[in-house]
């Protein structure tokens, strides 16, 4: 019996010591998800480094670098690369255990000018374009090789309108071409991460039709394409439930993986443009709480194909959207507020 009693003894001790300890660490967004998809967030280095490392650390395990490893930043020059507030990142993931997104190998946006000029300031030829695209994405797919476990390889590639393609630079020079060969040379530096193409606007039905019949002619062609980022930059208004699950409906009869990369539910319906209504009224934050809730509910149905959902900023401190595509309009997107405290809606979120 004495030694049943000191068993159980050291039993209780351990579980008060060392389990405690993590049934006291609160829950976040991450854990109430745990059993359907990874949660993100986007950040920028004063994020891990500042007063919200600790929301970070509580509430998601998966970080994207907002900015600072899209083209621009991250080789500024032909023959200078930026790697510090990327590395800052990459390391703060990988220390605590985080998956980590590359954000982003080629976009039209933020692609330095230097990429399309040659040697006289001249229109570059195609062929040396497509050299300097290898060559960046071989450098930066290979420095985080181990740590970026997916790559938004291409950013924005198909038109809003009527054309097929955006009219940019890379496609003015290239043609469609580029889509590919940045997929396989990604391929080639990191054979084990995951390749998506990523875009906004992907339940609209026309650009929806559009992005899966390229990325079908890439499958096709036998291109290394892993999966779709959904970038979810929605509004209370949009998209509909209807819009939302058919679009997923017809993603995932790609047979490749759906992320939403860029999640955020501005207050402002469609329309709504003047800089001097910018309150969190209650019919706005009603609304937005209608609209999350509606956003993860069919989220979670469709786990079965959604591999991960990330947030576009931490909280309503500083959201991009603050400013944009109205000059000084505050925007309230996301499920922390100004104070980066959980809101209504958060609460509705992981209640469902």
């Amino acid at each position: 019996m004495k030694i049943h009693s000191v068993l159980f003894a050291c039993a209780v001790f351990l579980c008060n010591t060392g389990c405690s300890r993590a049934q006291d660490k609160p829950d976040g967004l991450k854990d109430y998800f745990r059993s359907c998809f990874p949660v993100g967030v986007a950040v920028a280095p004063s994020s891990v480094s500042g007063p919200q490392r600790e929301l970070i650390l509580q509430h998601f395990n998966s970080l994207t670098a907002e900015n600072v490893m899209k083209p621009s930043p991250i080789h500024p020059e032909e023959t200078v690369y930026s790697f510090q507030n990327a590395d800052l990142i990459s390391e703060f993931a990988r220390k605590n255990g985080m998956k980590m997104r590359g954000h982003t190998l080629l976009w039209h946006k933020q692609s330095p000018a230097w990429l399309f000029k040659d040697a006289n300031g001249n229109t570059a030829t195609k062929e040396l374009v497509l050299s300097r695209l290898k060559e960046h994405i071989n450098t930066v797919v290979t420095r985080y090789k181990g740590t970026v476990y997916a790559w938004d390889v291409v950013n924005e590639a198909i038109d809003d309108g009527a054309e097929f393609y955006r009219q940019t630079d890379w496609y003015r020079i290239c043609g469609p071409e580029y889509i590919a060969a940045a997929f396989r040379w990604a391929h080639e530096a990191d054979p084990e991460a995951k390749l998506f193409y990523n875009d906004y606007n992907t339940e609209n039905p026309a650009k929806r039709a559009k992005i899966i019949k390229m990325i079908r002619e890439l499958l096709d062609s036998g291109v290394p394409i892993h999966g779709i980022g959904l970038q979810g930059h929605w509004k209370i208004n949009y998209p509909s439930e209807t819009d939302l699950r058919k679009s997923l409906d017809e993603y995932s009869k790609l047979g490749i993986d759906i992320q939403v990369t860029e999640l955020d539910v501005s207050v402002y319906p469609s329309g709504h443009n003047d800089p001097n209504d910018d309150s969190f009224t209650p019919e706005r934050e009603n609304g937005q709480i209608e609209q999350y809730k509606m956003i993860f509910r069919t989220l979670r149905d469709y786990k079965n194909v959604i591999t991960g959902v990330t947030f576009w900023n931490v909280s309503d401190q500083k959201s991009w959207l603050d400013n944009f595509p109205v000059p000084g309009r505050k925007d309230y997107p996301l499920l922390f507020d100004q104070d980066n405290k959980p809101k209504k809606v958060y609460y509705e979120v992981i209640n469902l």
